[in-house]
């Protein structure tokens, strides 16, 4: 569903272009110094703008509607709005009768009956990422002194980003990219053998955002050609401290002090502007469709910041349960 926690309990709600998105927080401990101003540099990394990136621009200006008094957290329910401002609807008013290759438009007809809003994708959007990035900011003030750090490492699989980009879109295509994510000043014993383990629940989230198609952690895949001996990462000190650091910082499900890291797989954007065949369901022929609208042509550019939020708000979970 649209609710996701213990604890630390976020519930994400809007449409890519209804009135507004946004996300409430329920379990945030009271007495955390918080107002919009702490929002701001988040926000800023995922707003588009930048080569690559969609040309739609929303101020994404945060109104922080409860939970909130005197500048401290209160213990109840936050909740957080984004209006959406720059929408252009028409772009869309085909895609019930055309579904667009790589999106959820066909699977959302089917699903709810031909009563979702298929504008922009809808609740399916990107957009409603805004509201994850906001309720990590939340998150990261809970679990500090852990910080949390994420980066594009490679695009359309060059690590010259700003050349496969250029690329990309004299070619009128899209391109994806790997992104890491470490967290550091992690305590030892958070998380869970098994189904809660913290392998179990960062990937539960992660696989949230939009167009992520993949998840290693440590060594991840390439500890298949490895032996144990090379794998294991050997114990240096009573605190844990290993001298490599091949699990990412996890053995068992469980936090072991060391670095958490790993990298998540995102797709290329489905939106191009290439022609691309599909299903018209009205006719029942398939048909050459030309996507139109505003989109990124590497949607991995504002990936980092999702992916930062989700890792924070699966560690406050942690750290109150573990409290």
């Amino acid at each position: 569903m649209n609710t996701f926690g213990r604890i630390f309990k976020i519930s994400i709600f809007g449409e890519s272009h209804g009135k507004s998105v946004g996300v409430t927080v329920d379990g945030c401990p009271s007495g955390i110094d918080l107002c919009k101003d702490d929002f701001l540099a988040d926000l800023a990394r995922r707003r588009a703008g930048a080569k690559g990136t969609t040309p739609r621009k929303e101020k994404d200006l945060p109104e922080i509607i409860s939970g909130i008094f005197n500048g401290k957290t209160t213990g109840a329910p936050i909740t957080i709005l984004f209006r959406n401002e720059n929408t252009r609807s028409k772009d869309y008013s085909h895609l019930k009768v055309t579904p667009r290759p790589g999106h959820a438009d066909f699977v959302a007809l089917k699903k709810y009956k031909g009563y979702n809003d298929y504008r922009g994708g809808g609740h399916f959007s990107g957009r409603l990422t805004l509201a994850l990035v906001a309720a990590g900011v939340i998150a990261k003030k809970i679990i500090i002194p852990v910080s949390i750090s994420a980066k594009l490492l490679e695009a359309g699989g060059q690590s010259d980003i700003e050349k496969a980009i250029d690329e990309a879109l004299k070619k009128r295509e899209s391109i994806g990219g790997i992104v890491s994510c470490s967290a550091i000043n992690l305590p030892v014993g958070w998380g869970e053998p098994f189904f809660d383990s913290i392998e179990s629940v960062i990937s539960h989230l992660v696989f949230s955002i939009p167009a992520i198609k993949g998840i290693e952690f440590g060594s991840g895949f390439q500890a298949a050609k490895m032996t144990g001996s090379e794998h294991n990462d050997e114990i240096i000190d009573p605190e844990g401290r290993t001298k490599t650091n091949h699990a990412g910082g996890i053995n068992g499900g469980i936090t072991n002090g060391n670095e958490l890291y790993f990298k998540v797989a995102v797709k290329p954007t489905s939106s191009i502007s290439l022609a691309q065949e599909t299903i018209n369901l009205k006719t029942r022929q398939t048909e050459l469709l030309e996507i139109k609208g505003r989109h990124d042509a590497c949607i991995a550019l504002r990936v980092p910041v999702v992916l930062e939020a989700v890792t924070a708000i699966a560690l406050a979970d942690f750290k109150l349960i573990a409290d």
